[in-house]
């Protein structure tokens, strides 16, 4: 069974508008997930299927935003931590710095925009975090990223159902 019908079965005793704001809030899935589950599986209505996803998607990310930091502060004081932290940090300045610091926080918009794997409102924040982007310049910049990557998967997946519906 794959990862998307396990959650889907785990969640099967709640509604679906809860089930779609659940499946918006994880890491793995993200609106990216969401979406498209809630218009396949659950057939909610598009409006509300990108609602319930975006607000799904933009529950974890104030957390984030404020408690990444003093996470990491406490967390590097052991060895192993510090070690990861260090290689991620400097893997992401090697990686995403120049595009960051032309773009500033419209690059953190475009990040979280793109409808790919390891782009999301997730990993956007722990990119505002890397590069100091201040909390409210990184959560409108995260907000507009996740609606504009929720109109992206709702036009894709509505347009999938309609050709699977054609066939």
């Amino acid at each position: 069974m794959s990862l998307e019908l396990m959650v889907v079965k785990a969640l099967s005793s709640v509604p679906h508008w809860f089930a779609t704001m659940v499946i918006g809030a994880m890491p793995v899935f993200e609106l990216r997930g969401a979406i498209p589950i809630a218009l396949g599986i659950y057939g909610m209505h598009p409006a509300a299927a990108y609602l319930f996803a975006v607000i799904g998607n933009m529950l974890p990310v104030i957390p984030l935003l404020l408690y990444l930091e003093p996470v990491s502060k406490y967390l590097r004081r052991y060895a192993f931590f510090d070690k990861f932290f260090s290689w991620l940090f400097g893997r992401t300045h090697r990686n995403h710095s120049a595009r960051f610091e032309r773009y500033g926080t419209f690059a953190l918009t475009l990040f979280v925009a793109v409808p790919l794997p390891v782009t999301g409102a997730w990993t956007g924040c722990a990119a505002a975090f890397v590069f100091g982007i201040q909390f409210r310049h990184a959560l409108l910049a995260i907000l507009a990223g996740v609606l504009i990557a929720g109109i992206i998967v709702s036009a894709v997946t509505l347009t999938g159902i309609s050709i699977l519906d054609i066939l």
